[in-house]
């Protein structure tokens, strides 16, 4: 199934003739339109009409997420504010928010292409599409929101949060698709099997997650407790919001790359290199129609891996591999690159263990420690202490052998670790605090 079979089926000739074309047309428009684009091109030495083939994209800088702070709120946008008819903005955690805007064409290409992701998961115009992503200026809850209308599917607009009440919507209502982050999926399992309430006695058949990286592990028992197919979906308020790329429900074998809208690159991170198909490293993603706030060569920091062979699914755009980490995320432990999803694999295979952990990591005599605390089963938390240090040894042990990093394991008991209904956290680095 296919919302748009033409576009998505082009053959990779005319998807690289339509990219060269339209990345162009973008170049000339940021020269033109936005002063720090082009300063930016002028000291690269390169203009639109010195673009000769796809290859010259490499000769573009590259725009980091500082440089959108940098130009806070609106000195990005490459059209005048009367053509904006809307702003999101990035959370803005560890600074000022970066913010994005949408003319009335660029939220027609989101809406189109979150339709696309929807049917390419599986979804169809009949199913009553369930919408826990957040609202509000997060791009998550509208965006897939224009995207279920634009499908002509039913969307309930649930946002995050009260999580008792969106279970009982969900039966009430008869909801058939899922969308909210993988964490938040088995808080909502958590808290139905406290209510007494089976998932499979719902009508859910698909789960559409992402804003999070997660495992091969993490679906399965999503998988398993909700009685759901789950898919990944990627995006960025950056660049769009989600649908960037979407797994489709034939394969589950990476994430198709809507490239007649994006331009993805994979790139060694600490040198800038582009790298070849297969080789894993960090995506860098050009856009290449959007309107309001067009970025080149945007440096997301999300670690995965590209290829261009042929889907079974029938499309022919990139599929990017599930997103392992951030390069900003990685953990470096005396010396070894860890990511949490890494750690979160080996625990997911432990029988025993639930999906809810935290990473630790301090400095103690100069020297960086890394505490693994994870939690357990009402059955084994209340096992004997000698079962649960043996349990603990053995999670060590397998980190150790797969990651080449010590690290101390620390079972808690069930439910002890903070839940999250948004983007879950994984790590808490106390090394840089007084």
């Amino acid at each position: 199934m296919f919302f748009n079979e033409e576009f998505e089926t082009l053959p990779r000739e005319a998807i690289e003739a339509l990219q060269l074309k339209r990345l162009k047309s973008m170049v000339a428009r940021v020269q033109q339109n936005v002063p720090f684009y082009k300063e930016s091109l002028a000291k690269a030495g390169i203009s639109a009409d010195s673009i000769k083939s796809l290859a010259d994209l490499a000769r573009l800088p590259f725009t980091y997420k500082q440089d959108m702070r940098d130009s806070y709120p609106y000195r990005l946008f490459a059209v005048p504010m009367e053509d904006i008819v809307r702003i999101h903005a990035s959370s803005g955690t560890t600074g000022k928010p970066t913010v994005v805007g949408y003319t009335q064409k660029d939220i027609d290409t989101w809406s189109e292409l979150m339709a696309r992701s929807f049917v390419a998961a599986g979804v169809h115009k009949g199913d009553i599409i369930h919408n826990s992503y957040g609202y509000g200026l997060f791009t998550g809850g509208l965006g897939a929101h224009y995207g279920a209308e634009r499908l002509g599917a039913s969307v309930i607009p649930m946002s995050g949060g009260n999580t008792k009440k969106q279970i009982m919507i969900m039966q009430d209502f008869g909801s058939t698709v899922l969308t909210c982050t993988p964490s938040y999926s088995l808080f909502m399992a958590e808290a139905a099997k406290e209510e007494g309430i089976d998932f499979r006695d719902l009508k859910l058949r698909v789960g559409i997650f992402g804003a999070e990286p997660w495992s091969e592990a993490m679906r399965r028992d999503i998988e398993e407790k909700l009685n759901l197919s789950a898919v990944d979906i990627y995006g960025l308020s950056e660049i769009m919001g989600p649908g960037v790329a979407i797994e489709c429900c034939e394969a589950k074998q990476g994430l198709h790359v809507w490239e007649d809208h994006f331009i993805p690159e994979i790139i060694n991170p600490e040198t800038g290199e582009v790298l070849p198909a297969g080789e894993k490293g960090e995506l860098v993603i050009t856009t290449i129609t959007k309107e309001g706030i067009p970025l080149i060569r945007y440096r997301t920091r999300d670690i995965t891996s590209i290829t261009y062979e042929p889907c079974v699914c029938g499309r022919t755009h990139a599929r990017i591999a599930r997103m392992s980490g951030r390069s900003d995320d990685m953990l470096i432990i005396r010396g070894v690159n860890v990511f949490p999803s890494q750690i979160e694999a080996i625990l997911m295979g432990v029988e025993g263990v639930e999906p809810h952990y935290v990473l630790i990591v301090e400095r103690k005599d100069n020297l960086d420690t890394l505490e693994v605390q994870v939690e357990v089963g009402e059955d084994i938390f209340s096992d004997e202490i000698k079962h649960l240090q043996a349990l603990s040894t053995k999670i060590e042990k397998q980190i150790k052998e797969m990651l080449g990093v010590t690290c101390r394991v620390r079972l808690v008991e069930p439910k002890s670790i903070t839940r999250s209904e948004g983007k879950a956290k994984r790590v808490i680095d106390n090394r840089n605090k007084a």
